[in-house]
């Protein structure tokens, strides 16, 4: 298991460049520390990113072969021309 110091630094460098704060209010805090008391989640912060990821997963880049590859299966199941 991870030390939640480690866990946080992780956190931490993934969003330096492009983070910002955002406020929830303490009672919600309280119930997420609650919830992720004892799982491998170091913090709230890494809990709510952990979460926001999932909702809004990042979009897949494809190389032009890999386009081309979609394209001609698409062409070929009919769905384009």
């Amino acid at each position: 298991m991870i030390s939640k110091r480690v866990a946080n630094k992780e956190v931490m460098e993934r969003t330096r460049d492009s983070s910002l704060s955002v406020n929830i209010p303490r009672e919600l805090n309280d119930k997420i520390e609650e919830k992720i008391s004892g799982t491998s989640f170091a913090s709230v912060e890494a809990y709510v990113v952990s979460k926001l990821e999932n909702e809004f997963p990042a979009e897949p880049v494809y190389t032009k072969e890999e386009e081309g590859l979609i394209r001609e299966r698409l062409r070929r199941l009919g769905y384009i021309e």
